[in-house]
This record gives C-alpha cells, structure tokens and sequence, in this order.
C-alpha cells in the first residue's frame, strides 16, 4: 500500500464513500527579504438550515439584522440570491449540520432529497453532519450521501436519487465494533508508522473525518464534528453500531493527519454551539461559553478558524487557541435566516491562514432582495408535488399556539401535543398521562393563511407536519410514582445524566407538579397530581410519551425503567386527529407547573 493510499483511507474512513483527493502541495517560494504572498479566500456558511425550502413562519422566520431591527428572513430563493451576491472565484460554501432532519413536509415527504438536491445546486462543497442527520438512522444517511431509492417508500418524484454532490464529515463518528476495521493497518510499512500510530487512536471512522478543498490555488482541510450527546437526542435503534467521541480529541488527531500530508490551513465544522443573550446583533459576540466555546478553545492551535452550529443562535467571536492565538469562533442562527461570510488570506511561503487576516460577517437572509428564478421555480416544482397533501385543512385555531417557553419553561403548543398524545393513546394503552419534550415541538402554529390560501385559523396537515416532522410512535410504560419523580428530575441540570441545560417536559392538563429552582438535583419536584390526586411514591402509573423519550432520548434514562411497553400511532396523526375533533382550539393556559422560590 502506497503512502498516498494509506492516508486516502486515513481521511476517507474505512467505509466512506470515497476518498478524499490529496495532490502534491507545493513548497512556498518567496523572495530573501520580501514579505511572503498571499492568496485570499471566502468561506459561506449555513448550519441548521433543517430542510426550510420555503420561507420560514412565525418568529422562525424572522431575525434580528445588525441594525437591532427585527426582519423577515429565509428561504431557499432568497439564500440563493444572497449566496450569488457574496461569491467570487475565492470563496467555497460550507455548512455545519442539521442541514436535514426536523423538516417542513415540502422536504420531509420526500426523505429531505429536495433539500440535499437544493444545496448542492448552491454550491456546497463540504458539511459536518448533525445529529438530526441521524434520525432516520445511519444506513438512511449513506443513502443521502451515495445515492439510490428509499427502501421502503421508493424513488421520489425526481427519480433515482443521485447521492449528495457535497461531502458529509464526521471525524468523531466512529464504529463500536473492531472487527469492522479492515487489514489496512498490517499492510503499513515502517515509513508510515506515526500515521499508523493516529489511525490506531481514532478508531474507525464510520464517515470521512476530513474533506481537503482547493481554493485559490491553495489547501484547505475542513475536519467535520457532530456534537458526542448525539446518542441522548436521536433514536437510538438507528446509530446502535456507532459511537460519538469527544469533539476535541477527535479534531486534534484529524488535524495531525492534515499536518502529515502539509495541509496546515485548518478549519473545523462542529455542530455543537452556544446561547447566546437574546436580541443581539447577529456580529456581536453574545454567546454564552458552553460545549461550543470549549470546543474552540481547546482544538489544536493549528486549527484556524471553528464554525459551529446546533444551538441556532448567530455569534462572531474571537477566543484564544492553546497557544495563546486569537482564533474565530462563529454560528448562523438556523432555518437559513444567516450566512456566515469569513474572508481570510493563505501564505504562499508556509500555506497556513494569517490570523491576523481573517474578518467574518454574519449576513441576514433579508427577503427584501428579488428571489432566485432558478431555485423558486425548483421549490415550486416540489411545492406542487406534495400540495394534495400539505394543504389538506385539518383543524382550525382562534389564536397562535406558540411554542416559545413561559417561566414554567412550558408553551401553549407543547401542551396542546400533550393533550393530543393523552388523547390518542388512553383507548388500548390505557394512558393517564402524557409527556412530551419542548425539542420536539419544531414551530409555532401561526394564525395568518398561508400562501396557499386555506384561511384565518385554519391548520393544514403541511403546518402540522412542520410541528412535528419526526414521525415518533406513540408509546406508552407503566413507572411507579417514584420513578416519574426521577424522570422530572432529569429534567434540570446538576443530575448524573449531564443534561446540558434545563429541557422541561410538557405535562397533559391532568397532570399537575412544582419545582423549585434553589433545591439541589435530586429534590427539586414536588406536589404531583393526576386529576387532583396526589401521586404516591409506590403506585403505579401508564404514562404516554413518543419513542424517542421512552427510549431514554433527551438524558431522560429514567423513561428506560418503564414496564408494559405498548405502541400507538405516530406522534404526527395523534396530533391531526386532536385538531380534527377538538376544532377550533385555542390556546390552553399554561398552568400545569408551578415553579417555586
């Protein structure tokens, strides 16, 4: 096996979907005396853009621009325009996750081959993966990624899908099992043992870590990362062969073999990010350091830049790498409302970036500029494929069903699902209450028509899709009071679960409780109550959730203790058929949890 070979597999991984093409680098040449040239180079960038073809609704759809001013953002024709607008020969698109996954029905209904088709025709050319790029299993992404027909639902209205045209990065997604690592390593000769060495370390990759791009006659390395709480927040049946390491060892080994074959000009997409505080310029640095920040403040310092994603927030920040260097830390907020322009310049003599070149801007989506002819006449083709479906009238709402949290940390909408999941699955699963996790409620349900003209108040299955686009089963487990008391204690922060932030789930009206945000983990929930009844530790009780909960998803492994186990409909015809009976709905108060001092 030649060198060239080795580290082919090396940055491909051992069952990607081809390698990575690496050409000679050149040595620099600069003049004794003369300051070294350089080339300059653009990078755009999206992450989280979830399958939002059609300009986003409600508060989704809007952002705050760099004026303080609250404007109408996203959609695939404005992106575009935009996108034309800020490219020129030095500039590569990249992307940061979720670009799939959670989507409207418009890309859902067709395993989001639209959206992937609609990125490739804006000229991406590498994206980490998400975790949501998961949630139809890792064998449904080597289909997006290499091509073929969905094994169950067959060819789109397209035809054969293609594969993706970018490339899909993961340095961190590896196979549990050893015995799927191939022979390539006892083929090494002595001459490649320190890369044998950093292949040993890794694991097996089950994506290709890196993607090596030429841009402006120079190399760039782009090591892709997912966020390692990805198996706490997908299904767990599709990801069961593979595992998710640490961000910052993964990028730090990916980086080592990028040094090896010279390619020093190093940047790294990590679906992992911060919060940031509310209403600021998406240019300020308003995050707030968590897993993101860590990630790009530990990162090998000859990492230069790190873009990030996952948190939906927009930030420009500078931290200091390792060494001590300034490093750019960014996100784009999410739907495609931002695209990240980083612009920074290579040295010719040493072929890594100038720091002290590298200038970013986060560009608002505005919907103020003439939308792209080519791309809305595609998003009208799938609009008309999936409207018999999408604008059937399902139900109708007096008012907006928000599904922004209230100090209790509940919203009208994530109630509402819990009252449509109690309602679905109290015949046969003999359900008493309902649970329903806020991540999982994607959108709002807004009272204004829709551009398909359906009216006021009226929901159609396309609106509700967009609310709930996973197609979770309806599941149902028996727990005793005791363990329901440790499921809502997994709730907040400071458990042995590590939940990153508090993820308070949306209780059915006839379950009631408090919390109290002084008392430490473990004794923060208290006064449970179904129908008014107190809950006692010993009794038994049938509480309905999807199966991504019931299934220990969202660090809720308590819901893993559950007896009984019985399975309903999928959480997305609960919903419709709530809508269909209780028409019209209005907001229900959110009063079902009471938060003391």
């Amino acid at each position: 096996m030649t060198s060239r070979s080795f580290l082919r597999l090396v940055l491909a991984g051992a069952v990607a979907s081809g390698a990575v093409a690496l050409a000679a680098v050149p040595a620099g040449a600069a003049s004794p005396g003369k300051p070294a040239r350089t080339v300059p180079v653009r990078l755009l960038a999206l992450n989280d853009f979830h399958g939002n073809l059609e300009p986003p609704t409600g508060s989704s759809g809007r952002m705050v621009d760099e004026n303080g001013k609250t404007v109408d953002a996203g959609g695939a024709a404005y992106i575009a325009t935009h996108m034309k607008a800020l490219t020129d020969r030095n500039t590569i698109a990249v992307a940061q996750g979720d670009l799939i996954g959670a989507s409207p029905l418009l890309s859902a209904a067709y395993h989001d081959e639209p959206s992937v088709e609609f990125l490739g025709k804006l000229g991406l050319k590498v994206a980490a993966v998400g975790n949501h790029e998961f949630d139809e299993g890792y064998t449904e992404l080597r289909r997006i990624m290499n091509g073929g027909c969905h094994p169950v639902d067959g060819c789109s209205p397209a035809g054969t899908w293609k594969g993706a045209t970018f490339d899909y990065v993961g340095a961190n997604v590896l196979f549990k099992n050893p015995d799927e690592r191939t022979d390539a390593l006892a083929a090494l000769g002595a001459q490649q043992a320190k890369a044998k060495k950093l292949m040993a370390d890794w694991g097996v990759p089950a994506l290709p870590p890196v993607s090596v791009k030429w841009v402006n006659g120079v190399p760039i390395g782009f090591i892709g990362l997912v966020t390692q709480t990805t198996p706490n927040i997908v299904t767990a049946e599709g990801i069961k062969n593979l595992k998710f390491v640490d961000e910052v060892k993964a990028a730090n080994l990916a980086s080592k073999i990028l040094k090896l074959v010279g390619v020093k000009a190093q940047v790294v997409l990590v679906h992992e990010g911060d919060q940031v505080t509310a209403g600021q310029s998406p240019d300020s640095c308003s995050a707030v350091a968590g897993a993101g920040a860590r990630i790009a403040t530990q990162v090998d310092p000859e990492i230069d830049v790190v873009l990030t994603g996952h948190s939906h927030q927009a930030y420009l920040c500078t931290i200091k790498d390792p060494a001590g260097n300034d490093r750019l830390y960014s996100q784009g907020g999410s739907f495609g409302r931002v695209i990240t322009q980083v612009d920074l310049k290579v040295n010719l003599k040493n072929l890594d970036i100038d720091r002290s070149s590298v200038v970013a801007d986060n560009h608002v989506v505005t919907r103020t500029v003439d939308p792209d002819p080519e791309i809305s006449t595609f998003v009208q083709t799938w609009r008309d494929r999936v409207a018999p479906v999408a604008n059937k009238a399902i139900g109708s709402i007096t008012a907006e069903l928000s599904n922004t949290a209230t100090p209790s940390g509940e919203s009208p909408l994530g109630d509402l699902i819990a009252d449509a999941q109690l309602a679905a699955t109290r015949t046969g699963g003999n359900a008493q209450i309902a649970l329903m996790n806020p991540g999982g409620v994607r959108f709002p349900l807004t009272y204004p028509s829709s551009p398909a003209g359906e009216g006021d108040g009226v929901v159609t299955y396309g609106e509700a899709f967009a609310v709930q686009p996973f197609n979770n089963l309806m599941q149902v487990v028996t727990l005793t009071g005791a363990q329901l008391k440790t499921v809502l204690e997994q709730q907040f922060t400071g458990g042995p679960n590590n939940q990153p932030f508090n993820k308070i789930l949306q209780p059915s009206a006839n379950f009631t409780y408090t919390y109290s945000t002084s008392a430490p983990w473990g004794s923060k929930v208290s006064d449970m109550k179904i129908d008014g009844v107190p809950v006692t530790d010993t009794q038994t009780i049938r509480v309905a959730a999807n199966n991504f909960l019931v299934g220990g998803g969202d660090a809720f492994a308590a819901f893993t203790e559950g007896t009984d186990l019985w399975s309903g409909p999928l959480d997305i015809d609960a919903f419709v058929a709530y809508l269909g009976a209780n028409s019209p709905v209005a907001p229900p108060a959110t009063n079902r949890i009471t938060v003391a001092g």
